[in-house]
């Protein structure tokens, strides 16, 4: 009989509204808004997934599960499609006839041990859907068994100022942790938690245990589990990350980080192809385009057609800009129709939307306001009439 044991099993947290990005994320999952002209922002995890060599993958979904579990699927276009491990989608586990939501980061996979004991792992690694980033989890992975860790917390080093809005790690000069602030007011050190753990699993499993039993607990890793191994001088160690990463949880973040992959100085590069991001893409035609377009610095994925003006801006699949359009530093999702001498610039324009002729959507701005950009948004299948305006920070659609 194939044995079924795995080294390392991946869970990654899915189930995010996204409240902060407002009619984008009002019938779908924050992991599953596009990204970046053909991906979804689930997809970085889970590339970053398969390419470090883990092919066993549950993805914890709960608000507004549908879009992400059929995008999801068996996981083949990630290899996932696997006879002993592969893609697997976990809701809220039944109990009986009803139900019970996931409350919290640790109950989430508290729910799922009967998941995790099948593959009875000897690590288990927690992932959240919603971090735009390429990384090396086998890396990680190494350096936790070098440090016979019981868990190790991937934290990337952030100015001083911004150590207040971050759980913050403070290690000694190996590395282990000796202490763990949620955003501190006065921090120590400058390491934040990227919310990516690697746990030594009968150890993780004694403790979800342990605190699922406290009532008075909120079932969470940085406000409850970590502190209570750290309590108990459990072996717990920082692991640094140098590389690029971006949390997209608000409208000024997720247009930054589109921007950013046009950027060839921002450190996120999508051409690469010894770390591809892999994406279930609809078959499309080749882009078309016209005779009347002008394109800069843009990146136009499949089956659009272009008959205006493009400037830095990410132009998603499907998509038509009409002749005299101009989209300037701006994103335009999937299949969006762009009306002829409209004028869109630091927008967003959600997936299937309308926008008629001579509009307005945005405008110039030389730098953020308080650390963010007031970006314009049209929400997904929203039809504007010629000449409507949409002013900067302002959103329109669904209940906004």
């Amino acid at each position: 009989m194939l044995s079924t044991k795995k080294d390392c099993v991946a869970m990654l947290l899915a189930g995010g509204q996204g409240t902060r990005l407002g009619v984008l994320t009002q019938e779908v999952a924050k992991p599953a808004v596009p990204f970046g002209g053909k991906y979804r922002i689930i997809d970085f995890p889970i590339s970053n997934t398969i390419n470090s060599g883990i092919d066993t993958i549950g993805v914890l979904t709960q608000y507004q599960p549908f879009e992400l579990n059929q995008y999801i699927g068996n996981g083949q276009p990630w290899d996932l499609d696997r006879l002993n491990g592969g893609a697997f989608v976990l809701p809220p586990y039944q109990k009986g006839k009803a139900g019970e939501w996931y409350k919290g980061t640790a109950n989430a996979i508290y729910q799922n041990i009967n998941f995790l004991d099948r593959y009875d792992p000897d690590y288990v690694l927690i992932l959240s859907g919603d971090h735009i980033y390429k990384m090396d989890y086998s890396e990680m992975l190494e350096a936790h068994k070098k440090n016979n860790a019981d868990c190790t917390i991937a934290v990337l080093n952030v100015s001083i100022e911004e150590a207040s809005r971050f759980g913050i790690m403070n290690t000694n000069e190996d590395g282990s942790v000796y202490e763990f602030e949620e955003k501190p007011r006065h921090p120590k050190s400058t390491k934040a938690s990227m919310g990516i753990y690697i746990f030594t699993w009968d150890k993780l499993r004694d403790y979800l245990i342990r605190d699922e039993e406290n009532k008075n607990s909120s079932n969470d890793f940085g406000k409850n589990v970590i502190p209570m191994m750290l309590a108990d001088g459990q072996r717990l160690f920082a692991y640094e990350f140098s590389g690029y990463w971006k949390d997209v949880g608000t409208i000024s973040s997720l247009w930054e980080a589109n921007m950013d992959i046009l950027n060839p100085e921002s450190g996120i590069n999508l051409n690469d192809r010894d770390w591809k991001i892999y994406a279930r893409n609809m078959a499309e035609p080749p882009h078309y385009i016209g005779e009347n377009a002008e394109i800069s610095n843009s990146i136009i994925s499949e089956g659009c057609n272009v008959d205006g003006k493009v400037t830095n801006s990410v132009i998603y699949h499907g998509a038509t800009i009409e002749k005299g359009a101009e989209i300037r530093d701006s994103i335009v999702m999937p299949n969006s129709y762009i009306g002829a001498n409209s004028r869109i610039c630091h927008a967003i324009v959600g997936w299937s939307a309308e926008i008629g002729e001579n509009c307005v959507i945005g405008a110039p701005q030389k730098a953020p306001v308080g650390g963010e950009w007031n970006i314009a948004v049209v929400g997904p299948e929203v039809k504007l009439e010629r000449n409507s305006v949409v002013k900067e920070g302002e959103m329109k659609g669904g209940n906004k």
